[in-house]
């Protein structure tokens, strides 16, 4: 497949521009560029999704695109689906992953194999939405590669991914390149960057400004400079809108939490607390049950009522509302980004913060729209500020959310892998922000990612779930450095 001088329609003020692409038979190609530059773009201009304006492009490009927001779509249909007056019955759980598969593509032997190779055939016959982020990006992997496309055009796909399910694609990707499939991912980490990729594109404001063979352009002084940006100081956050609370009482006490679904046991008889003083890494596979464990926390857990579970000094189920629960915490993760779906801007996502709602339905202050602006100067949207916020690039999107549960820096600022779908300048400047304010003493963190590169400086503790060998999960805690108690 070939492009030269190809310009695709992105609005009616933004193009995208391919100087020139070839992608020939036996190439994998990996795209790289910052938050906003346009890889998105690309790989649906390269799967013929975008119109062409001029320039010569392949008249039907005989390629399939896998990406967050085919998931976030998935997510949003089943929603609409469950929540209608005019379900049949067996529909109340929404969609079976299995459901999601091409049928006659997984009876056949390659398919089973296929399935198998991924972990999914015992996740077949649960509801899609419980699936978690990273066990739900592996089953559109499995759709999109049952279908057989020449190309396959993958958007950011080791996001959500342990590190074990990363090697694993990691091989499966090796091993699709040696039997001649296409390959094209989209990237925001160099160092995600395959082995088995044999080319690399720069990306940058909407236009490819880089390729070549991998080693030429790995050479160049473009990328040199983009590894140099990394490491510059980014600047201070600023300030809150109210004085720090005196530190007090545990934020959260856990006796003996049990969560089950009929006879799955997900989270069984864990003991743990967040002292004052501590911040965690929260570690473990793909449906091990993290994300569980932070819906427990931030209050919506239903199973939480019949359980001992105290946070912020109150017994749950004493009379306290989900509000009262919800503005000590800060929030980011990938199920909240998901759910993300009412209409808005990127001013408004931030300000809401401050009454963790998803939307704004309060008229703000003068001094919390004073924040909201520097907040937007620092991510450098203040020129995007009254845009909708879905017509922004999912980086984008991520760092407003991060923003939102930053703004008033919270007691508890919970951190579901937040620096998904980040290029490395922009993770470096999350990791900076998150350290200051562990140090200025106002917030814990509890922090969850598979890259153990990416917590920062000054977590304390972490607790870690491993499997027991039988299906189930333990649970290890492990003091990193002594913490200081104020």
């Amino acid at each position: 497949m070939h492009w030269s001088a190809a310009r695709f329609a992105l609005s009616s003020l933004h193009q995208l521009l391919i100087p020139q692409l070839t992608l020939a038979p036996g190439q994998c190609w990996a795209f790289v560029g910052a938050n906003g530059s346009g890889k998105t773009a690309l790989a649906r201009a390269l799967c013929g999704e975008l119109p062409l304006l001029a320039g010569e492009a392949p008249p039907a490009p005989e390629a399939l695109r896998l990406s967050f927001e085919q998931q976030q779509a998935l997510v949003d249909q089943d929603w609409q689906r469950r929540n209608t007056d005019m379900l049949a019955d067996g529909e109340e759980a929404g969609w079976l992953a299995g459901e999601l598969l091409p049928a006659a593509a997984v009876q056949t032997s390659p398919g089973q194999r296929l399935l198998t190779e991924l972990g999914l055939l015992p996740l077949l016959a649960r509801p899609f939405r419980v699936l978690s982020s990273g066990e739900g990006r592996k089953l559109l992997l499995a759709r999109a590669l049952l279908q057989a496309p020449r190309w396959l055009v993958l958007d950011e796909p080791f996001d959500g991914l342990d590190a074990q399910a990363r090697r694993e694609l990691t091989e499966r990707l090796q091993s699709l390149h040696r039997q001649g499939q296409g390959l094209v991912l989209i990237l925001n980490r160099f160092d995600e960057v395959p082995p088995c990729a044999t080319h690399l594109g720069v990306l940058g404001d909407n236009q490819l400004l880089l390729t070549g063979a991998r080693e030429s352009v790995m050479a160049s002084a473009e990328v040199r400079q983009w590894q140099l940006l990394e490491q510059q100081a980014p600047c201070s956050l600023p300030p809150p809108a109210q004085p720090a609370a005196a530190p007090g009482l545990p934020l959260v006490e856990l006796h003996q939490l049990t969560i089950r679904y009929d006879e799955h046991r997900v989270i069984q008889g864990l003991d743990w607390a967040l002292l004052p003083g501590q911040h965690w890494q929260i570690t473990g596979p793909n449906g091990a049950g993290k994300s569980t464990l932070l819906s427990v926390i931030t209050g919506d857990h239903p199973q939480g009522y019949c359980n001992q579970v105290t946070l912020f000094g109150r017994r749950r189920g004493s009379g306290e509302s989900i509000w009262d629960i919800k503005r000590h915490i800060g929030l980011v993760s990938p199920a909240l980004h998901l759910e993300y779906r009412v209409q808005t801007t990127p001013e408004a996502v931030i300000l809401s913060g401050f009454y963790d709602s998803i939307g704004l339905y309060q008229t703000p202050g003068d001094l919390e729209l004073s924040l909201t602006r520097r907040w937007l100067a620092l991510l450098g949207l203040s020129d995007q500020a009254r845009r909708p916020f879905h017509s922004l690039s999912f980086g984008q999107q991520r760092l407003l959310l991060i923003a939102r549960a930053l703004v008033k820096h919270p007691p508890l600022l919970i951190l579901d892998e937040p620096l998904q779908g980040l290029d490395p300048i922009n993770r470096h400047l999350v990791r900076h922000w998150v350290g200051r304010l562990m140090a200025a003493g106002r917030s814990q963190v509890l922090f969850v990612s598979h890259h153990a590169e990416d917590a920062p400086e000054g977590i304390t503790h972490r607790l870690s779930f491993e499997s027991d060998g039988q299906g189930g999960y333990g649970y290890r805690q492990l003091a990193l450095h002594t913490e200081t108690h104020e």
